[in-house]
């Protein structure tokens, strides 16, 4: 009887355990989102990019080219504040570098990064030249650096691919409390937008 009252405590202490770690993970899920961060274009203070998409790139992603200079190599800064949850590769590189352009597609997101900000709000950044510049588990900034535009992965040109998400699902992307304008993949389309991610300017949006 010692034993089987041993075991049975056993079963009870391990089933608990499950049922303890699965609401950790599972519970903050089904809560609510918490409101929308002031989100910032991911891109250098006062420049203008032209954000676009076409069909088959899927509902809301954006693909971000400077309307100035060439995209290699240029800065990819965070949209708002939060903590590095991915930060490596994602599918496999390719070989498209500056010095060879038309090098092989890889596939998938290349070298990236993904933002958890907080209230189930998370930011993607695919398709960097090199290593990200942050690892996961780094708290980061609005503004701070995370690497530097590429064409890794499934890119057909120097780039920056940029998600905004919502819990489970991916929603339009806001900049400065507005509207990307990139919401169906159902044609080509494109818009400008200027950054105001500017030093000085909080994860809040609000000045230091």
């Amino acid at each position: 009887m010692t034993r089987r009252r041993i075991i049975w405590a056993i079963a009870i202490a391990a089933a608990t355990t499950l049922l303890t770690a699965t609401a950790i993970v599972v519970v903050p899920m089904l809560l609510p989102p918490g409101p929308r961060p002031l989100f910032q274009l991911p891109v250098a203070c006062g420049e203008t990019w032209e954000l676009g998409t076409y069909p088959g790139h899927d509902d809301f992603d954006l693909d971000m080219f400077p309307t100035k200079g060439s995209a290699w190599g240029r800065p990819v800064y965070a949209s708002f504040g939060g903590t590095v949850i991915e930060a490596g590769v994602n599918g496999e590189l390719g070989g498209r570098t500056q010095q060879n352009p038309k090098g092989p597609k890889g596939r998938g997101g290349g070298y990236w990064v993904k933002i958890d900000h907080g209230g189930k709000w998370t930011t993607q950044y695919l398709h960097m030249i090199e290593m990200p510049m942050v690892e996961v588990g780094d708290k980061v900034v609005q503004g701070q650096q995370l690497g530097k535009v590429g064409s890794t992965g499934n890119s057909g040109a120097p780039h920056l691919h940029y998600e905004q998400h919502r819990g489970w699902e991916k929603v339009e992307a806001y900049f400065d409390g507005q509207p990307s304008g990139i919401t169906t993949d159902d044609h080509e389309y494109t818009v400008k937008r200027t950054s105001k991610n500017c030093p000085g300017v909080s994860s809040r949006g609000v000045p230091d």
